[in-house]
């Protein structure tokens, strides 16, 4: 009998916000929202921005005046929502009228020696000893060499791509715990993991104690490493400039290190750690790793997550290089407009529209999964179930970047699961699709075939399609986790999210048995039994997960377990809601902080007490049993 992965904790940041308790899916519906939810969403991201705090009782804006909750709302409520979704590139990420390049020159002797000026950004951190230099004016230097010299000064020129979903402005991970020159995208995982944990109102030292340690498990991952100075992307380019490469950026620049320093300053895990790696289907390939532990009863605990910080310079020059992203001059002749504003920047991403690219995004989202019974036993939320995630690869393929055939059998898998599971009027009337929606020219016209096929196919007449990339951009790797989190938003909220930055859909849309809205559609919290999330990725990496909500889910259990355990579950969970709504407004108000043990019980092998049948290690409550049964035993 295999366990059924249930969802009982979710969290992370991206462009919206705070993913737990919904609060990033309630920005994406603000308008939706009653007069109270709406004023805790805009709060929250107040709090978490620094444009409010809280103490003592009472709110308190940045210049430090007391107001009320309602005062405050109404006086931040415009600079909150500008500082949030897709928008022009913040100066806290880098200013896109200067980005830096090298411009090569070759500088000859004179009488004089060779002479030139530089600004202070562009100095090399160590002068050459033939180097004189005079400060002429503040910033700026007068330099004579004596000699010829081959050099490239730094210089700067004006960005082709100024849109990206960043988090919301003025947020600042590493400010919340002793980030010691952390990656920012490993500032995100510590703040990512640790609300998704939190958020489950269980503490995780009293999971551990009821499981062994190697029954947990964390799969973790980015699509391309940790690529900012304090990471790769340093690591590459600090010796041409002049700079110090250090000890860290090496190690912190991999990929997997998500879930590395998961186990190492959050969970102190010992169990099965990893990171799978599939372009812009990861987080899918390590939910699927998760879910396929848990179904085998391998694991009975794992977390599941993605951080993608690649909101640079050099990986947006990347992809435009590719011709990926939605440059403004494209932009531009897209509205027929001379110059761009905050509103067209904001409005760079259009799903299934007439667009010109991706817009880049950035992401930390985690889920935290259970077997069934676990769940029950602590009286854990359940927020919905994955019970399966379905993988294919494209094929032979010409070009490694084009879409391919897979993603036809992953949503086609994912459909027929449904409808084996919960039938043919579900699947047909109650279920939704989450599409991957990059706002490429050419994903409008190859996943909207894929959906629409895989529709006819299973005689789904009028398939809802979300895509929420159109609020959040494409944070590349972790965009199945922004699927995800906000799709788990439908149930609580009763909404769809609609496609709102898209006017209009395109001519060459497939869409004859699809429904595509730029309007929210109003479903109902139970209207939906289902949404099938799905992932193209690079070089031919394909996946969909179907997750089923939250009143299927019960069924199930109820189904497997009996109403007297749900009855006794019942009575446990409202205990653990309550803690869990406690960290919510605790974090709303701004006074959480990440889970981050830094040199906490560290282990070596003189601490543990081994023996042939287990391990037993120091501040685990249960030891590591070590008797494997022999899966061949018809052979040995």
């Amino acid at each position: 009998m295999s366990q059924l992965p249930v969802i009982v904790g979710f969290g992370g940041i991206n462009p919206a916000g705070r993913a737990s308790f919904h609060h990033a899916y309630r920005r994406l519906v603000l308008d939706k929202l009653d007069s109270q939810t709406r004023e805790e969403t805009l709060i929250g991201l107040a709090t978490l921005t620094g444009l409010a705090s809280y103490d003592n009782g009472h709110y308190l804006n940045n210049a430090g005046e007391q107001l009320s909750a309602s005062a405050l709302c109404e006086a931040i409520a415009d600079q909150v929502l500008a500082n949030t979704l897709i928008r022009r590139i913040d100066q806290e990420r880098f200013d896109v009228e200067a980005v830096m390049f090298n411009a090569p020159a070759k500088m000859a002797l004179n009488d004089d020696g060779i002479r030139f000026t530089l600004r202070k950004r562009q100095m090399p951190n160590q002068i050459p000893a033939n180097w004189q230099v005079t400060e002429s004016t503040p910033g700026q230097f007068d330099i004579c060499v004596a000699g010829e010299m081959d050099v490239i000064f730094p210089d700067t020129k004006e960005a082709q791509v100024k849109a990206a979903g960043q988090l919301p402005s003025g947020f600042q991970p590493g400010t919340l715990y002793q980030s010691r020159n952390h990656p920012r995208n490993l500032q995100m995982t510590v703040f990512g993991a640790s609300d998704a944990l939190r958020s489950s109102g269980i503490p995780f030292e009293q999971i551990a104690a009821r499981v062994a340690p190697d029954q947990i498990a964390v799969y973790a991952s980015n699509s391309i490493g940790q690529l900012d100075d304090l990471g790769f992307g340093g690591l590459t380019k600090y010796a041409a400039l002049g700079k110090r490469t250090t000890s860290k950026q090496m190690p912190l620049g991999y990929a997997q290190m998500p879930a590395d320093f998961i186990n190492a300053y959050v969970l102190g895990s010992v169990g099965t750690t990893g990171g799978a790696l599939g372009a812009c289907a990861t987080f899918l390939y390590n939910l699927r790793s998760g879910v396929n532990d848990i179904r085998s009863g391998r694991r009975k605990v794992v977390l599941v997550g993605g951080s993608d910080a690649p909101v640079t310079p050099e990986i947006i020059e990347g992809f435009r290089a590719m011709g990926a992203l939605a440059e403004d001059k494209d932009l531009k002749a897209l509205d027929g407009v001379a110059s761009l504003s905050d509103e067209h920047y904001r409005r760079a991403c259009r799903p299934f529209g007439e667009n010109c690219g991706f817009t880049m995004g950035e992401s930390s989202q985690f889920v935290l999964l259970m077997s069934d019974d676990l769940a029950l036993e602590m009286g854990a939320e359940i927020h919905g179930a994955v019970p399966e995630v379905f993988v294919n690869a494209d094929g032979h393929k010409k070009s490694i970047s084009a879409p391919g055939i897979g993603n036809y059998i992953t949503l086609g898998k994912a459909a027929s699961l449904i409808q084996g599971m919960l039938g043919e009027e579900s699947l047909r009337q109650r279920s939704f699709v989450q599409a991957h929606g990059t706002s490429t020219p050419q994903n409008r016209v190859t996943e909207s075939h894929v959906i629409n096929e895989t529709a006819k196919a299973f005689g789904i007449g009028n398939w809802p399609v979300a895509a929420v990339k159109c609020y959040l951009g494409h944070s590349q790797g972790t965009a199945g986790g922004d699927q995800l989190t906000t799709s788990l938003g439908t149930w609580a909220y009763g909404y769809i999210p609609g496609i709102l930055t898209t006017p209009a859909f395109a001519s060459d849309v497939h869409q004859s048995n699809l429904l595509l809205s730029n309007q929210h559609l109003e479903v109902g919290r139970e209207g939906m039994d289902a949404v099938l999330l799905n992932s193209k990725g690079f070089g031919g990496n394909n996946a969909s997960a179907p997750v089923l909500a939250p009143h299927i889910t019960r069924q199930m259990l109820l189904k497997r377990h009996g109403a007297e355990a749900m009855q006794a579950y019942d009575r446990r969970r409202e205990l653990v809601n309550a803690a869990a709504l406690q960290y919510d407004q605790e974090a709303t108000k701004g006074l959480a902080r990440p889970i981050y043990l830094y040199d906490h019980n560290v282990l070596a092998g003189e601490d543990l007490k081994i023996s042939a049948d287990q391990i037993s290690l120091p501040g685990y409550e249960n030891p590591v049993e070590l008797k494997v049964k022999n899966p061949f035993s018809d052979m040995c």
